[in-house]
C-alpha cells in the first residue's frame, strides 16, 4: 500500500533551521506532484511549497526567501529545508502527493522565540 513517510520535524530556535523529508513508497512518485503543507492549533492547513514532477515550484509568500523545496526521483523523496525559522512557522508539516492524494502523518515543528 502506497504511503508517505516524514521525518525532520523539531524544537528550535528562532533563527535556525530544519529539513523535512518525505519518502515516498510507490514508484509513481516521479510523475507526481510533492507538496508541504503545514498547520498550526486552530488554522487551517495551508500549502507551504510544491514541486511538480518537472521541477516547477511555488512556495507560500510567507516563506519565500526562507524556505527550499527539492526532490530526488531516485530516492523517491521530497526535501523542505527551512531556514531563518520564526515561531509562526510553528506547525504540524505534512507531505502530499496530488495525484493519488495521499498524505503523510505528519511531523511537529515547533520554533520557539
Amino acid at each position: 500500500q502506497a504511503q508517505l513517510v516524514e521525518s525532520g520535524g523539531g524544537l528550535v530556535q528562532a533563527g535556525g533551521s530544519l529539513r523535512l523529508s518525505c519518502a515516498a513508497s510507490r514508484t509513481i512518485f516521479s510523475i507526481e506532484t510533492m507538496g508541504w503543507y503545514r498547520q498550526a492549533p486552530g488554522k487551517q492547513r495551508e500549502l507551504v511549497a510544491r514541486i511538480t514532477s518537472g521541477g516547477r515550484i511555488n512556495y507560500a509568500d510567507s516563506v519565500k526567501g526562507r524556505f527550499t523545496i527539492s526532490r530526488d526521483n531516485a530516492k523517491n523523496t521530497v526535501y523542505l529545508q527551512m531556514n531563518s525559522l520564526e515561531p509562526e512557522d510553528t506547525a504540524v508539516y505534512y507531505c502530499n502527493a496530488k495525484i493519488t492524494d495521499l498524505w503523510g502523518q505528519g511531523t511537529q515543528v515547533t520554533v520557539s522565540s
